[in-house]
């Protein structure tokens, strides 16, 4: 029996008192991700990444590790949220423009206290100031860093389009804007360099590809790691208590924990491993986080019919982006429907093994965005369900 068939054979007597369509989370699978990450951030705090989990739950176990500090979150309602829940050091990861949540922030100590924002332009900085509401606490902010490599002159560019902050002196100037500004503190900088956190470098039957991945990575680190110090040593020239600087992703954590300049670490993909983060070369991780769906039609010969599992994820459309069938090992999508909304055609010899009510279980292409379509995680130890935890859904919230 390989190792995935004995996953499966767990996952079943795990889940045998439960219907499909159903979500499951390997707590020794999750565990043995996050001691990974640990060790590659090298003695840096790792700070989690919200998004990229979306469960109270399993955000508290993940803290409660030595080598994790601190959330990375996705939406100021979200991070006031976790902070009312007893979580502290949220950093917003991304702008926001909730006028109703910065009044709640700038008028609550605990909540001032507890979250950092985001910040890339002094606009935002008036949209803060205009939500008050007569809120006078000290908003702490973050600035924002633009990670991406830009060649020819800049106009070839390589990663997200997100700050439009780039250089020392532009992050410097934004500093002395918050430093001149009532009501703020300057405590961070974030930069995530997702072409090299996100991106594999080890694309399955593309070997060219990969080759040329891997270098524009190497050069991408080199060229970032020179700035990223720069930049530092600009806005520490204007906040000298600068408390942290945050770098990385699930897919660099080592390269990123290893330049002088960052302080922590973010990443949270890793404690799941959804399938985009099975060409690295660089880690490995145990898939943790999978979703089952029932066999209910047997159309012929190598053929079942599961319920639904059109849960595509987001970014550019493409085939990466669904979901994989995982177990039993061996099922693929038929070509002309592919994963369905109400139902999902798989092929394979595999097939004329499962039966009526039996699961096939998939891996979806990113971590939490697989919990906006489950209200509860069944969480896994060896063959027992041991826990249940609602997802943020489950608790009623769907931040984005």
């Amino acid at each position: 029996m390989t190792a995935q068939a004995a996953d499966r054979a767990r996952y079943d007597r795990a889940t045998a008192h439960l219907d499909a369509p159903v979500a499951i989370v390997d707590l020794d699978a999750f565990d043995a991700n996050a001691q990974d990450l640990v060790r590659r951030a090298a003695g840096k705090p790792v700070r989690v990444a919200s998004k990229s989990v979306r469960c109270r739950a399993l955000l508290e176990r993940v803290l409660a590790k030595d080598g994790f500090a601190g959330i990375m979150s996705f939406t100021l309602a979200e991070s006031l949220w976790l902070a009312r829940s007893g979580f502290e050091d949220i950093l917003l990861a991304y702008p926001s423009a909730d006028r109703t949540a910065f009044a709640e922030l700038a008028s609550d100590p605990k909540l001032a206290a507890a979250v950092t924002v985001m910040v890339d332009d002094v606009a935002q900085l008036d949209l803060i100031d205009a939500s008050r509401a007569g809120g006078g606490e000290v908003v702490r902010v973050c600035l924002e860093l633009d990670t991406s490599l830009q060649l020819l002159g800049g106009r070839v560019r390589i990663g997200a389009l997100r700050s439009p902050l780039r250089s020392p002196d532009q992050l410097a100037d934004v500093a002395r804007a918050v430093a001149r500004r009532p009501g703020f503190r300057l405590v961070g900088i974030m930069a995530y360099e997702g072409h090299i956190a996100g991106v594999g470098d080890a694309v399955a039957g593309r070997p060219l590809r990969s080759r040329a991945i891997r270098l524009m990575q190497a050069t991408a680190r080199r060229e970032l790691a020179e700035r990223r110090a720069a930049v530092v040593r600009a806005v520490r020239a204007v906040a000298p208590d600068l408390e942290f600087v945050n770098g990385g992703g699930t897919g660099s954590v080592q390269h990123t924990a290893a330049e002088d300049a960052v302080t922590e670490i973010a990443a949270g993909s890793g404690l799941y491993v959804p399938r985009l983060f099975d060409n690295y070369t660089s880690f490995s991780g145990r898939p943790a986080a999978l979703f089952a769906q029932p066999v209910v039609r047997r159309p012929g010969v190598g053929v079942v019919t599961v319920l639904g599992g059109g849960y595509p994820a987001s970014g550019a459309p493409g085939p990466d982006r669904l979901p994989v069938p995982y177990l039993p090992e061996g099922l693929r999508y038929d070509p002309q429907e592919g994963p369905g909304e109400v139902q999902t055609p798989l092929l394979g010899s595999p097939a004329d093994d499962l039966l009526i009510g039996d699961k096939v279980w998939f891996r979806h292409a990113k971590a939490g965005e697989l919990c906006e379509r489950f209200e509860v995680l069944h969480l896994v130890e060896g063959d027992r369900v041991t826990a249940t935890a609602p997802t943020y859904r489950g608790e009623g919230h769907t931040f984005l």
